[in-house]
């Protein structure tokens, strides 16, 4: 495996884009057009990933929904680089909108709706490559867009077990150029909703070094769909310069069994927010998505420890204050650093 690898981004085939078009069951609708563009980005973020692995292919897994419509699952197991991932897309409708969309969103209760979206989450092999999740989706509620009722919401964030300050900024400066290139999204408020979103209340720490998170792109029913689609595919094109370049840092660096062993804890945790906090989760599970598709997200391996506390001064305790609110676009990996192990060094290690 060549870790500078790069290949062009290769499109979905007419195929693929027709059995996307059927899953939306609206021929020439918005809801046609936005499913199209998942199933477009799926392929060309699959075939990137499948150069930085150079061993292993995503295998497609095709499901169908009762009661209307599916999704086509990409899933890459045991690979060169990847112990576990998934690009997935879906389209689905129903009669009543779930209770995980109806609770966020006043009004819907009991209405017709359309999902359609991008998930991915991915799960490296080497403990200093940081797992990573990203999603845009879009949904209408009852006549959709003859009514006016839609949104999109998106995000993506960065769960590393050995936190690099270089990496931290660089992440997160990918994403404020995203938002600073269209009027809708707010770098710092959506970068706060992400750091309160991905927190594992019970453990009082984020999963990882956040990244940005939005429910609603634009206020459902007021937007411009035009200008918030374009907003949505320039984050797809955004996934993977923002992860590739660091992903490709550290898929050669050495390791030791100890620094699996964090690694797995530290899947633990994204185990716990996954199954107790995840909104995404609960709506699969509602709407009787396919189940496979649904735990794509989970790592291959998790630990759990009895009152786990790591060394103080080692590598894994020091990692420990960049999995809380912390500010990092814009700034040097020097002053993140700094910051970072004068806060390790006043604060006792707990995870």
């Amino acid at each position: 495996m060549n870790p500078n690898a790069r290949r062009a981004p290769r499109d979905a085939t007419e195929p693929q884009v027709d059995d996307m078009r059927a899953l939306a069951a609206a021929p020439g609708s918005r809801r046609e057009r936005v499913a199209v563009m998942m199933r477009t980005w799926q392929e060309r973020i699959v075939s990137q990933l499948e150069a930085l692995d150079g061993q292993s292919r995503f295998k497609e897994h095709a499901w169908d929904r009762p009661g209307g419509g599916g999704g086509r699952a990409r899933v890459i197991e045991q690979g060169g680089v990847f112990e576990r991932g998934g690009v997935n897309v879906s389209a689905v409708h129903g009669e009543r909108a779930p209770d995980a969309i109806a609770k966020q969103h006043d009004g819907v209760a009991g209405q017709p709706y359309f999902a359609t979206g991008l998930s991915m989450v991915l799960h490296p092999i080497n403990p200093h490559v940081p797992s990573f999740h990203a999603n845009v989706r879009y949904f209408e509620i009852g006549l959709g867009e003859q009514s006016g009722v839609w949104w999109f919401g998106g995000g993506a964030d960065l769960t590393p077990n050995y936190p690099q300050a270089a990496d931290a900024v660089a992440f997160h400066d990918e994403l404020k150029a995203f938002c600073d290139r269209h009027p809708q999204p707010d770098y710092d408020t959506i970068k706060a909703v992400c750091d309160d979103y991905f927190t594992v209340r019970h453990r009082n720490e984020m999963r990882g070094i956040g990244g940005i998170f939005y429910d609603e792109l634009s206020t459902p029913g007021s937007g411009d769909f035009e200008a918030d689609f374009a907003a949505s595919e320039d984050l797809l094109s955004t996934l993977m310069p923002a992860y590739l370049p660091i992903a490709e840092r550290h898929v050669a660096d050495p390791y030791d069994d100890s620094q699996v062993h964090w690694q797995r804890i530290r899947r633990g945790r994204y185990v716990e927010f996954n199954l107790v906090y995840d909104r995404g989760t609960r709506f699969g599970l509602e709407t009787r998505g396919n189940i496979e598709a649904i735990l794509m997200s989970m790592p291959g391996n998790a630990s759990w420890a009895f009152d786990h506390h790591p060394e103080p001064g080692t590598p894994e305790a020091n990692a420990l204050p960049y999995f809380q609110p912390r500010a990092y676009a814009g700034r040097t990996a020097a002053d993140v650093e700094h910051e970072v192990l004068t806060a390790a060094h006043s604060t006792p290690s707990s995870t």
